[in-house]
């Protein structure tokens, strides 16, 4: 079956509600697979609560929720579920939220859902994803932004696409400091992992993926990096069916 997916860049833009710039992607995702009930992933929402990451996960499920039934649809969280590979299996569709990529590879490799989530997808499980939640269809984590607050089994994760995608690239330089860019960080990745194509998915961007079709949707063009190539810019409505 054909893989259908959408690898949102960020869920909310500045001065705008949660999750409000893809509302129109999700909802007309959602309708086109016929799914109403979608199993959340809340994993990467490590936030501070004194009651710890369970209280994190309710809070995160709860805020989600919220935005889908404003849109006709109900997410019900996985850490919930008392086997959780079994929930992914039963699941019409997935969405995994955004947060710290480290803490959600290591708690899909904790529980040993990353191959289950993988095969799911690849047999036809809608799958949609924001922030580190797209970063993690990738061969890797490598081109997150995070910082890593724990360490996963391993920086491998679901394979979905053939390339990597550095979520809210930024190109732009801030007076005063003195670190590397985000591209620079980028080209490090490229000069050891010189073969493989990096997108830059710019905020309030996504890519969305039929079968063997993806195209760029949203406001912003897409950057395109690969060691030892001149970059290039694409902009929305582009077909980048040639990176999968």
């Amino acid at each position: 079956m054909k893989k259908r997916m959408l690898l949102i860049s960020n869920s909310t833009n500045y001065g705008e509600d949660y999750l409000e710039w893809p509302k129109e992607y999700i909802t007309e995702f959602l309708n086109r697979t016929g799914v109403r009930r979608v199993l959340f992933v809340p994993y990467a929402g490590v936030a501070l609560s004194e009651n710890g990451l369970e209280a994190s996960f309710d809070a995160y499920e709860e805020r989600v929720n919220g935005v889908f039934n404003e849109m006709g649809f109900e997410v019900y969280s996985i850490h919930r579920e008392k086997d959780p590979a079994s929930a992914i299996k039963d699941a019409l569709a997935i969405a995994v939220g955004g947060g710290n990529t480290f803490h959600l590879v290591y708690m899909l490799h904790q529980l040993k859902i990353m191959k289950v989530i993988k095969e799911s997808v690849e047999n036809g499980l809608p799958f949609m994803g924001w922030s580190a939640g797209a970063n993690i269809a990738c061969p890797t984590m490598c081109t997150t932004n995070d910082m890593p607050i724990i360490e996963p089994e391993s920086l491998n994760c679901l394979q979905l696409v053939n390339f990597q995608i550095n979520p809210h690239f930024l190109d732009a330089t801030i007076e005063g400091h003195g670190g590397e860019t985000r591209e620079q960080r980028l080209e490090e990745f490229m000069v050891i992992n010189n073969i493989v194509f990096v997108a830059g998915l710019r905020e309030a961007s996504l890519l969305s993926i039929d079968g063997d079709q993806m195209t760029l949707m949203g406001k912003k063009p897409l950057r395109l990096f690969k060691h030892g190539h001149d970059t290039k810019e694409f902009e929305p409505g582009s077909d980048l069916s040639f990176l999968l």
